[in-house]
């Protein structure tokens, strides 16, 4: 997992925290409302309490989202492009729903049956007085129904790796604690500024475009390596040949070159001998004729 993966959990989280506080802002205001007997300083410990669980949750929901995608994703993802397209497909599907789509609206329907059915243990950690009960509402928060936490936990599961998943929800997490943390007046003030320069939907416009990135991309740069190395291939053949051929006929006019003043030296060795034997049988016959 890249630091560039981080990040945009950390930016998904912190952007998409005004639609975090529509959700739990009657949570955290119940949460406030049962430590109003505590000290200030007792209180912000328990505020840091309840978001270590909340923080905690999302880490182990990220690590069975990494086990899922490495027990059922990673065996069909060996030896090709798939874990690249599907990661970039889920960056652009987050990116959407960040920009408005109500893709997982019916998905968080499903998943407050599963909150309401939390509900009697819920009301057992009122009032928020001590730790383990802080810990145990934190914990308890993590699995409240929330389309950004599925969005992020799908990025889990293509990270196929559970200590991935696991480190990605925890930084998505850390990304919400600003507006869940912050005063009235800081709520009202970070919730206008992203709302003005509309963050939400520009953060889901970077998720979309780096999925594109990241799953187009690497194949287009692969056909166009691949096609290059083609002509690199093909001209490196001609040219081979060509050279072949040059060679080929520089050995033949080398050996041309050295044949032929051996066959002209042979071929007068011939005559001179053949001279020489005529001649010889001149003087004998010219004695043969001198002895009648």
């Amino acid at each position: 997992m890249t630091m560039a993966l981080l990040a945009a959990a950390l930016l998904m989280g912190f952007f998409g925290s005004p639609h975090c506080l529509g959700m739990c802002g009657g949570l955290v205001t119940a949460f406030g409302l049962s430590m109003k007997d505590v000290s200030p300083t007792k209180r912000r410990a328990l505020v840091a309490t309840y978001h270590l669980g909340r923080l905690s949750s999302y880490a182990l929901l990220g690590l069975l989202a990494g086990f899922i995608g490495t027990t059922v994703l990673e065996p069909l993802m060996k030896g090709n492009s798939l874990p690249r397209i599907l990661l970039g497909a889920v960056l652009v599907f987050v990116g959407v729903t960040m920009l408005g789509a109500p893709f997982l609206t019916k998905l968080e329907r499903f998943g407050m049956r599963f909150w309401q059915y939390l509900s009697p243990l819920r009301q057992k950690v009122f009032p928020l007085n001590t730790f383990p009960r802080a810990l145990t509402a934190g914990l308890l928060w993590g699995f409240l129904p929330c389309g950004l936490v599925y969005g992020a936990l799908l990025i889990a599961v293509v990270a196929h790796n559970p200590l991935s998943g696991a480190a990605l929800m925890f930084v998505f997490g850390l990304g919400t604690i600003p507006m869940l943390v912050a005063t009235h007046e800081t709520v009202g003030w970070l919730r206008d500024k992203i709302g003005r320069f509309r963050l939400r939907q520009l953060n889901g416009a970077v998720m979309v475009l780096s999925g594109l990135a990241v799953a187009v991309v690497p194949m287009v740069m692969a056909n166009m390596h691949g096609g290059h190395g083609g002509g690199h291939a093909q001209m490196d053949h001609s040219s081979h040949s060509a050279m072949m051929s040059e060679t080929d006929a520089h050995n033949i006019d080398q050996m041309n070159h050295d044949m032929t003043p051996a066959m002209d030296h042979d071929m007068q060795d011939m005559d001179n001998h053949m001279d020489h034997s005529m001649h010889d049988m001149g003087d004998d016959a010219t004695s043969m004729h001198h002895g009648q």
